[in-house]
C-alpha cells in the first residue's frame, strides 16, 4: 500500500468555475479517509484527479514518493469502485473478477488464485458461476469491490459505492467495507455525501463545500468541536441547532438575547465567553444537549411544541424557539404534546459559539 499526498491541488475548467480550490492533505499508508459534502462541492472531482481521470490544473500529486500529475491513471496502481456497478451483463461473477487481471497479462494460475481469494475475502464462494442479473443489489456491490481487490493496488478509490443501496443493504456494506479496510489494510479514499457514512466508516474526514476544504479530522473531533457553522450544520442527524443571537452581560452572569428578544442565562461553564459580550454570535446546539428544564433550572429557553416524532427507542421533538426551529432529542416516555409551551435546558459545556459574519468558530 502507499501513502496519497495532495499540495495546493486544484480544478479550474475552461469557463473559469473552480471545481477544487487549493486543496491539501495526506492519506497516510493503510489509512481510509472519508471526503464528504453537498452536491457540487468537489470531492467527486477530487477523487478523479487522484484517479488520472480528471485533469489537475496546478498543484502536486504524489501517490507514495511519484508524483503522478502527469501518469495515465492505468498506471497509478490505483482501482476505483464507481457508484455504478459497472459489471458486464454476459459475464459470471469468476470473469467479471478475472477481466482486468486478464487484460494486464497475468497467467491463468494467478487469476484463478487471486480470484478465489477475493471471493471468500467477499463471501462469493457460491456466486462464481452466476452473471451480474441473477445478484442481489448487495451482492453486485461486492462483485465490484471483488473487481477492485483482486488488483492488489497500492490505493482503492470508492466514489459513492452504496447510494445504490436501500438503507438496510447500506448498513450491511458498511460493515462490509469497513470489515475488509481492517483485513486488507488498505489504503482507502471514500467519497459519500451521505454524513453517516461518512461518520461511521472514516478514520479521518475531509469536509468539503464549493470546491474548499471546511475541516479535516476524526469524525468525533468533527462533530464535538467544527470549524464553523456549515461543519456544524452538515455533520449530525438530527442536524445541530443554530440559534442568532448576541452575548451581553445580565444580572448574574451572562446571558444570550436571540434575535426574537428571548433571553437564556448561560450556564455557568459558559462565563469564559464574556469577552465576546455584544457581538453577533450563531449559537450551535446539539439535539441530545439539550432537555426539559425542571422549574429550578437557571438556564431556561422557552419553545413551543410543534411536532414529536417518536422512532422506538427516542423521540425528536420540534420546537420552535429564539426565531428559529429547533429538535431536541427526547427519551420516548413522557413526551410534550404539540401546542404545548416548555422551557428547554442546556447542558452545561456543550454550547458552540459562532461569529455571525464569518461562521468561524469563537470557543
Amino acid at each position: 500500500m502507499a501513502s496519497v499526498q495532495l499540495d495546493k491541488v486544484r480544478k479550474v475548467y475552461p469557463n473559469g468555475y473552480v471545481g477544487v480550490a487549493g486543496a491539501s492533505f495526506e492519506v497516510a499508508d493503510g489509512e481510509l479517509l472519508v471526503l464528504v459534502g453537498p452536491s457540487g462541492c468537489g470531492k467527486s472531482t477530487l477523487l478523479r484527479m487522484i484517479a488520472g481521470l480528471e485533469e489537475i490544473s496546478a498543484g502536486t500529486l504524489r501517490i507514495g514518493d511519484r508524483v503522478v500529475n502527469d501518469v495515465a491513471p492505468k498506471d497509478r496502481d490505483i482501482a476505483m469502485v464507481f457508484q455504478s456497478y459497472a459489471l458486464y451483463p454476459h459475464m459470471t461473477v469468476a470473469e467479471n473478477l478475472a477481466f482486468g487481471l486478464r487484460l494486464r497479462g497475468h497467467d491463468k494460475a494467478a487469476i484463478a488464485a487471486r480470484v478465489a481469494e477475493a471471493a471468500r475475502t467477499l463471501e462469493l464462494d457460491r456466486l462464481l458461476d452466476r452473471k451480474p442479473g441473477a445478484l442481489s443489489g448487495g451482492q453486485r456491490q461486492r462483485v465490484a469491490l471483488g473487481r477492485a481487490l483482486v488488483r492488489k493496488p497500492q490505493v482503492f478509490l470508492l466514489d459513492e459505492p452504496l447510494s445504490n443501496l436501500d438503507a438496510k443493504l447500506r448498513m450491511s456494506m458498511r460493515v462490509e467495507i469497513a470489515r475488509l479496510h481492517r483485513q486488507l489494510g488498505a489504503t482507502m479514499v471514500y467519497v459519500t455525501h451521505d454524513q453517516i457514512e461518512a461518520m461511521t466508516l472514516g478514520q479521518r474526514i475531509v469536509v468539503l463545500k464549493d470546491g474548499e476544504i471546511q475541516q479535516i479530522d476524526t469524525p468525533m473531533a468533527l462533530y464535538e468541536r467544527p470549524a464553523n457553522v456549515f461543519v456544524a450544520g452538515f455533520l449530525g442527524s438530527p442536524r445541530m441547532n443554530l440559534l442568532r443571537g448576541m452575548l451581553h452581560d445580565g444580572d448574574g452572569g451572562p446571558r444570550l438575547r436571540l434575535d426574537d428578544g428571548t433571553e437564556l442565562p448561560l450556564p455557568a461553564g459558559e462565563a469564559a465567553l464574556r469577552e465576546v459580550a455584544g457581538r453577533p454570535l450563531v449559537v450551535g446546539l446539539r439535539p441530545e444537549d439539550m432537555r426539559l428544564a425542571a422549574q429550578d433550572d437557571a438556564a431556561r429557553l422557552p419553545a413551543q411544541v410543534e411536532a414529536v416524532e417518536p422512532v422506538g427507542n427516542e423521540a425528536f421533538v420540534n420546537l420552535r424557539c429564539g426565531g428559529g426551529e429547533i429538535v431536541v432529542r427526547m427519551p420516548p416516555h413522557d413526551l410534550p404534546t404539540p401546542g404545548e409551551t416548555v422551557r428547554l435546558g442546556c447542558v452545561p459545556g456543550r454550547m458552540h459559539f459562532f461569529d455571525a459574519d464569518s461562521g468561524v468558530r469563537l470557543s
